[in-house]
């Protein structure tokens, strides 16, 4: 019985892993190295539980799991960011497209955003997840999640306003 644990476990990590390091990438605010440590973090916890979860829902877990640990570890943790009045220039490139270049401005802005409105911006926009599932992941009451996402959003666009691209 406990291989069969382990390769059902193995297959959902082997399946899911490139999706949900990107997601935790998006809740650390495009840090890969702190991405990796997260999921490894939540990974190991999805182990343990795997006998409860693995039937249900393994993602919805390992998304709660990631959402919670992202928002402790910016709340322990400092990570020597320092806020600054202006984004610095993206990167000059010719062959990347508009579309990559996009994405690593929303990232790079995203990160501004505190853990817990980052987290419920993702939850909400990238996993495309209803409230009631971000409330769920992120351990609050419905009416927090819809305000921390709305005010994650607000916070968004101003940032993008003002680091619109120089052409």
């Amino acid at each position: 019985m406990g291989q069969l644990r382990a390769d059902e476990f193995d297959r959902f990590v082997a399946a899911r892993w490139s999706a949900l390091l990107h997601l935790a990438r998006l809740f650390t605010g495009g840090d890969r190295h702190r991405a990796e440590d997260l999921l490894q973090e939540a990974l190991v916890k999805l182990w343990f539980a795997w006998p409860k979860v693995a039937k249900e829902a393994p993602e919805a877990y390992v998304r709660r799991v990631l959402a919670r640990a992202a928002a402790r570890s910016a709340r322990r943790r400092w990570w020597g960011e320092h806020p600054v009045d202006q984004l610095p220039d993206p990167p000059e490139v010719a062959d990347e497209t508009a579309a990559v270049d996009e994405q690593t401005r929303l990232e790079a802005v995203l990160a501004l955003l505190p853990a817990r409105q980052r987290a419920a911006v993702v939850l909400r926009y990238y996993q495309d997840l209803p409230e009631r599932d971000v409330a769920e992941a992120l351990g609050c009451p419905v009416g927090t999640a819809r305000s921390l996402t709305a005010r994650g959003v607000a916070r968004l666009r101003q940032l993008l306003a003002e680091a619109e691209p120089v052409e």
